[in-house]
């Protein structure tokens, strides 16, 4: 059998080969691990069903944020709320998971991925439960925000499990397993829709104010499936606990996830490079020399698609209720095409390219884009013939498909690949914290001024990716293909700053 030794001062994880099936590793320092995860798992590893298993908390992310968006008139109805009440019910989530990132994030870092990953399990099965049996619009707010801080905990931990299961070059690299979230965050959206039609199409007509409720309950199903198969598959990310010190937990997390059989040396500590420990004040490490810039382009990106995002897609039933003044089924329908032919197909298009063409060229052409479609709706206003219908039909797919392949696949590629494995937790935390600042007020303003602006209101979404534009075109920081987490181990010196390729 041979054996492969790594060492601190071996330079680049590209040079590095894999474990081969008769091959073992020796592990002397928290970079070493870094090396083979970032080198790949091997063949047949349990590494792709963890990622696997921590899309799976995005999935519930967003059926959860989008289980309201077709049942809220219902709501409104069946409560008699004003605009305003409408508004505090729909970003009640997002308030939640604004305190939940912010908390998450710290966590995350503090005593690992996976305690915080299977805590916020347990959220979203209490509170989709709650939610769907809600009998007045406070305890159904109360139960959103409840589930909101259980999406606010689960972003960071998932983000990390994405970047720190996988390679850092190639295809299939970190950029594109985090890019994955993005169609699974549709393929979530998409489903809800489908379960909305399958309720409409068996519920009497007498009991179709049954609708939001089955469709918010069933949110606690996967959630349930994830905590049923967590003890086989998921282990601690085995970067994190080699920075804790934990080596020889490393190795067994690399034997049982990756297939590598890691054999611990450990060497004179005070020649390694220990990274930073969890900390309040790692937010402020933010901000230093080696990271503003990223944290800047991270936070605008996140911020400025989640205003947009949300008030298109929690908007779109009623906007495709106006343009095609059909029924609910047609409703539903066209909702779901578009979610399907445009959004998720983005979505793949943005984990596709993402090892190739990087995450800065796609956003930017993804949000211009967005800017384009959003002009032409304002433009076009309320269609007035049919093929002004389609044609603002397919700006909305426009819209969503650029969302899909540039900012919706690559705002959590920046906010998760910007930082190293020390920072990761915090630096996705606070990003997610704006971002749902963000959503909090694009939910409650889009209620109030839909109502008052009508198709007027896409002027004011165009925004969004115009800040967005302006902000990549400033700030030119390609994450894909950039060895992050090596950053840990720099002790402290300036690390370098990948250009756009």
């Amino acid at each position: 059998m041979s054996t492969v030794t790594l060492s601190p001062s071996v330079d680049d994880v590209a040079d590095f080969n894999r474990p081969s099936d008769s091959t073992s590793a020796i592990v002397r320092s928290a970079q070493d691990v870094s090396r083979l995860v970032n080198a790949g798992a091997k063949e047949g590893s349990h590494a792709r069903i963890v990622i696997a298993i921590a899309l799976g908390g995005v999935f519930l992310d967003a059926y959860d944020l989008t289980s309201l968006a077709y049942g809220i008139k219902d709501i409104a109805r069946q409560f008699a709320l004003t605009p305003v009440q409408v508004g505090f019910v729909a970003s009640a989530i997002t308030f939640g998971a604004i305190l939940g990132a912010a908390v998450g994030g710290y966590l995350t870092d503090r005593i690992g991925r996976y305690r915080v990953f299977m805590a916020d399990m347990l959220f979203f099965v209490v509170a989709a439960i709650a939610a769907g049996l809600a009998p007045n619009a406070w305890v159904l707010g109360g139960a959103r925000f409840l589930m909101g801080f259980g999406v606010g905990l689960d972003l960071p931990v998932a983000m990390a499990f994405l970047a720190e299961f996988s390679r850092v070059s190639g295809k299939g690299n970190k950029a594109a397993a985090v890019a994955a979230w993005c169609p699974a965050w549709y393929a979530a959206t998409s489903t809800c829709y489908l379960l909305i039609l399958g309720l409409y199409a068996v519920l009497p007509e007498s009991h179709t104010g049954w609708l939001w409720r089955l469709t918010l309950a069933f949110g606690a199903v996967p959630a349930l499936v994830i905590i049923a198969v967590r003890s086989r598959y998921i282990s601690e990310s085995p970067v994190w606990a080699a920075n804790q010190g934990d080596l020889e937990g490393a190795a067994r997390i690399l034997k049982r996830t990756y297939g590598i059989d890691a054999t611990v040396q450990r060497t004179d500590a005070s020649s390694i490079h220990v990274p930073r420990t969890a900390s309040w004040r790692n937010y402020a490490a933010l901000f230093n020399t080696t990271y503003r810039r990223r944290t800047i382009l991270a936070a605008v990106i996140g911020a400025a698609s989640s205003f947009g995002y949300n008030a298109v897609i929690f908007g779109l039933p009623v906007i495709i209720a106006s343009f095609l003044q059909q029924g609910p089924l047609t409703t539903i329908v066209a909702s779901l095409t578009l979610n399907l032919l445009f959004a998720f197909v983005g979505g793949l298009i943005g984990v596709r390219t993402a090892h190739s063409i990087g995450a800065w060229k796609m956003t930017v052409a993804g949000v211009s884009l967005q800017f384009v479609a959003l002009i032409g709706l304002a433009t076009i206003g309320k269609p007035a013939s049919p093929v002004f219908i389609v044609f603002a039909i397919l700006l909305l797919g426009a819209y969503l498909f650029g969302q899909g392949f540039g900012p919706g696949s690559h705002s959590m590629t920046y906010a998760s690949l910007s930082y190293p494995t020390s920072l990761r937790g915090v630096g996705v935390g606070f990003n997610q914290t704006l971002v749902r600042t963000a959503s909090t007020i694009s939910l409650f303003l889009f209620p109030v001024l839909a109502a008052a602006l009508g198709t007027k209101v896409f002027w004011v979404i165009a925004l969004a990716p115009l800040v967005s534009l302006t902000t990549l075109l400033a700030i030119r920081w390609e994450p894909s293909g950039y060895d992050v987490d090596s950053e840990d181990y720099h002790g402290g010196q300036e690390a370098v700053q990948p250009a756009v390729r």
